[in-house]
């Protein structure tokens, strides 16, 4: 069966199956088996191990296997990643799109966003400052899947006539386990199409449009002509801010997108590095003025990553239910924020110049390290050394029930967090947020439309890249001037049905990533740049 005619029956299929079921058989990907009440306390109401999510076993499960499998590679090869990310091993003849490093800075540009800001905060309101270790625990294996999808990915790439690549899960599925798992394939880049315009655009989209409109409306207040909201019809409203804010949006991502892949490349190998310094630095200045407070933060974090507060809870089973509680926020936000596992930044490594699928391997590894261990720490730090924490419900619920302040979620308990860590300085922290939000959505958004680009052009062929890709401007428009929940959600469970195929690939070609892996370490390696002539790892 041909590429096209698989993907018009898995939309067909998948389209049906929301019209007669409904969202909730999507949302099961993120909740199964505890959203069924049968399992839902299994095997006992005091140790309910079903409400543990399947998707949450086989991610992080996966990412132990393939660990102990490969030997360790995030602990014995980070470094080698780090040399060829800077360019040490750049050869301007091989086949490929972008250089390490830029394809790097497409992957992050991706998956640095909306989590680290309001996905760290989000896993403290709930799961208390336990959550950040947990977060950890999710980087470390991610680590290995990163680079076990993006070695596969780049491995079994296409060379295009033109020199132009394309590969991803959805290639190393066909090309790495036969043509007769071309539906799993089909599967993959279905659904990551429909991320593309959901989880990757349109939530992006309206995260950067809500922000710049409350800012607007902190100048020139709620009755202003550009910010007074009129009612289009029943349950919708917009104001020209709204509008405005979504044609200079999709103006922007669309004159980055159209361009391709070189053009994608070098504005994310600026914008990435760029927003991460203004973010790490805003957040490095609060530290080291509650520099006596972070080894209580870090101490906080351990303690309660194994023995959160279960007072109010009770003790016993509620004390499990409490340490289950800040487990799985910690993982959720954990695996929400790096992607690891889910096969979407193995389309970025998958255009890198290079000849050794291992090396750029190696590079992916980075990802979760700069994503997680230290974007992450640093939001989480910045919000527990500044006492922002405690307005959460994980706070009132667990340590003092009197406490009176403002209850402060998602990114608005972070912009709290940095307007306190700053007063010392200025009394605009929370200003760093918002550009940092700006940067962070719209970066994200341009690089899923890459994702979302291969994923079409692997089952409509090139002539359907150009629809795709103003499809994806109109939906950035879309998520500027609307709530578009259902939409989110859609995406949210694309993302997680994405997730089971490129896994299963991962298991099912472990033993030839083993061999590759040990091909390559065992080899010299020129160095074009630097001192040394090789570099031998035997």
């Amino acid at each position: 069966m041909k590429r096209s005619t698989a993907g018009i029956i898995a939309f067909s299929i998948i389209f049906l199956i929301l019209i007669f079921w409904g969202m909730p058989f999507y949302d099961a990907v993120w909740s199964f088996p505890g959203n069924f009440e049968i399992f839902k306390n299994f095997p006992s109401e005091s140790l309910p191990l079903s409400a543990i999510p399947i998707m949450i076993i086989v991610l992080v499960g996966t990412g132990i296997f393939a660990t102990i499998k490969l030997g360790f590679p995030q602990i014995r090869y980070f470094w080698h990643g780090v040399k060829v990310t800077r360019g040490i091993y750049d050869d301007p003849a091989d086949e490929g799109d972008l250089n390490h490093f830029r394809a790097l800075a497409t992957a992050l540009s991706a998956t640095v966003g909306i989590g680290n800001i309001a996905g760290v905060a989000t896993a403290i309101y709930y799961g208390g400052p336990g959550a950040i270790f947990w977060m950890w625990i999710t980087a470390f294996f991610g680590t290995t899947l990163k680079f076990a999808e993006s070695t596969l990915a780049l491995k079994y790439r296409e060379i295009r006539p033109d020199g132009t690549t394309a590969g991803g899960p959805m290639y190393t599925i066909e090309h790495g386990m036969g043509v007769k798992w071309r539906w799993l394939a089909v599967a993959f880049a279905a659904f990551a199409i429909i991320c593309s315009f959901a989880t990757g655009n349109a939530i992006q989209a309206f995260t950067v449009s809500d922000q710049v409109y409350s800012e607007v409306v902190q100048i020139v207040g709620p009755l202003h002509l550009l910010t007074i909201k009129h009612m289009l019809w029943q349950g919708f409203e917009l104001s020209v801010q709204q509008v405005i804010n979504g044609v200079v949006l999709a103006t922007i991502v669309g004159m980055v997108i159209i361009g391709g892949i070189r053009r994608i490349g070098r504005v994310t190998g600026f914008l990435a590095p760029f927003m991460a310094l203004i973010y790490v630095s805003a957040a490095g200045l609060i530290l080291i003025a509650n520099l006596p407070e972070i080894g209580k933060s870090f101490s906080l974090i351990f303690q309660m990553a194994f023995n959160p507060p279960a007072e109010i809870a009770g003790v016993g089973g509620g004390a499990f239910l409490v340490f289950m509680n800040t487990m799985l926020w910690g993982i959720k936000r954990g695996l929400y924020s790096n992607e690891a596992g889910q096969g979407s930044a193995a389309i970025a490594h998958s255009t890198a110049k290079t000849k050794y699928a291992v090396r750029e391997g190696a590079v992916a590894m980075l990802g979760p390290f700069i994503d997680t261990i230290v974007i992450c720490t640093l939001t989480g730090l910045v919000i527990i050394s500044t006492g922002a924490w405690m307005h959460t419900e994980f706070y009132v619920n667990r340590i003092d029930p009197l406490f009176t302040g403002e209850l402060l979620n998602s990114s608005l308990l972070t912009s709290f967090a940095f307007k306190e860590g700053l007063s010392w300085l200025f009394n605009y922290g929370d200003k760093i947020v918002t550009v940092s939000v700006l940067l962070f959505a719209v970066s994200t958004a341009i690089s899923w439309s890459f994702y979302g680009d291969r994923s079409a052009d692997y089952l409509f062929g090139p002539k359907a890249i150009p629809v795709y890709r103003w499809i994806f401007v109109l939906f950035v428009f879309g998520g500027a001037i609307a709530e578009l929940e259902s939409v989110w959600a859609f995406g949210d469970a694309a993302l997680g049905f994405m997730t089971f195929p490129n896994l299963f690939a991962i298991i099912m070609l472990s033993a030839s990533l083993l061999k590759m892996q040990k091909n390559y370490f065992s080899i010299d390696h020129p160095v074009n740049k630097g001192k040394k002539k090789t570099e031998t790892y035997r």
